[in-house]
């Protein structure tokens, strides 16, 4: 049983918080209960919204190294996990109390040879999407993953995956299922018809205009940016040397991705911090995309990866009768972002992962 008393953000007021010997946040003091914290800033615990467990550098990967890439963002204070999309089932790694909460959007989908070999769900015939949503709609927790855009190899540059009136009975199909759909899209012309469709969520979005961020904004359409990611476009130009229009398009929406963010946020876009771990990004690297977020001119970007993250998601705010997911902090990481990277506790459902 434990006691912390410290700033409980998003708030400015110093509170008291009780852990009961199950985890849970209690209202009453507990006698006797063990101070961990007396001073300092205490965080719901972190959020990243766009990450993939069970992939990496080289493709799907085992589930111990799986369970170490959960437990990496799990040590930096990311203990809430959406992934998005991963070739591997992760689902035995929910009932693990020693690691994050992963909320899984099963695995990608997308057309023959529009996306990375080996990882997603292909289409033959793309009126077959509605169906596969909702295959993956049952077997995912509440989020299924579109690839919007690829390059086409025969147009040399990036190009939509799918129709309109699919994307409008794929998308209602999985809200019909009770699930939120996302799609990775880097380019402009796939978001008309991904916004128009309803869809919940963008990742990446870098091809982003006026006129589709106020469409977002007036849907309530998240925007998850994965800034660390985008940081890999003109790596990827430079080795497109067959498709130079591709290249130049990847290093246009490399130099124009922070003011998307910025004019997004102004617009009153939702945008949430997810780094895209897995693959070429490693894991637990959340502090990283919190900074990104403040660079590109965000006013919350701690909230992004934390609070209202956590909110849009679905999970509570610290209150009595929830488990105690929390991250604490020396000195206020809202004013100084390098305080995430040295932690002064970290709790999950109630129990100590790093002092």
């Amino acid at each position: 049983m434990y006691r912390l008393r410290g700033v409980l953000l998003p708030g400015e007021e110093t509170v008291e918080l009780f852990v009961d010997g199950d985890g849970i946040l209690v209202q009453e003091p507990i006698a006797g209960a063990e101070t961990l914290v007396d001073g300092g800033w205490i965080v719901p615990g972190l959020v990243d919204a766009h990450c993939h467990v069970g992939l990496g550098p080289d493709g799907p990967v085992d589930l111990e190294e799986a369970d170490a890439q959960a437990r990496r963002d799990r040590d930096a204070g990311a203990l809430l996990l959406r992934d998005c999309g991963s070739p591997v089932d992760t689902s035995a790694l929910r009932a693990r109390e020693d690691l994050p909460e992963i909320i899984r959007a099963g695995r990608h989908l997308a057309r023959p040879k529009r996306y990375i070999p080996g990882l997603a769900i292909d289409a033959d015939d793309p009126a077959l999407l509605p169906e596969l949503v909702a295959e993956q709609a049952a077997a995912g927790d509440g989020w299924v993953k579109l690839v919007g855009d690829w390059i086409d190899r025969g147009e040399g540059d990036l190009a939509p995956l799918w129709p309109d009136d699919v994307l409008r009975d794929a998308i209602a199909a999985a809200h019909a299922a009770g699930a939120r759909v996302t799609a990775h899209v880097f380019g402009t012309d796939a978001l008309p018809g991904l916004i128009g469709a309803g869809i919940d969520c963008i990742e990446h979005g870098t091809g982003l205009t006026d006129d589709l961020i106020a469409e977002m904004a007036a849907r309530g359409t998240a925007l998850v940016p994965t800034l660390i990611n985008v940081e890999t476009f003109p790596g990827i130009a430079d080795s497109a040397t067959k498709y130079p229009t591709y290249a130049a398009h990847m290093r246009q929406l490399h130099a124009g991705a922070h003011d998307v963010v910025r004019r997004a946020v102004e617009a009153g876009v939702p945008v949430f911090a997810g780094t895209d771990a897995g693959g070429g990004i490693a894991h637990g690297r959340i502090a990283d995309e919190v900074r990104a977020l403040a660079a590109a001119g965000h006013t919350d970007p701690l909230g992004a990866a934390s609070w209202n993250a956590r909110h849009w998601l679905g999970r509570p705010a610290p209150h009595p009768g929830v488990p105690a997911d929390l991250v604490v902090y020396r000195t206020d990481p809202r004013t100084d972002l390098a305080a995430l990277d040295s932690p002064a506790l970290i709790m999950l459902r109630g129990r100590v992962v790093a002092a």
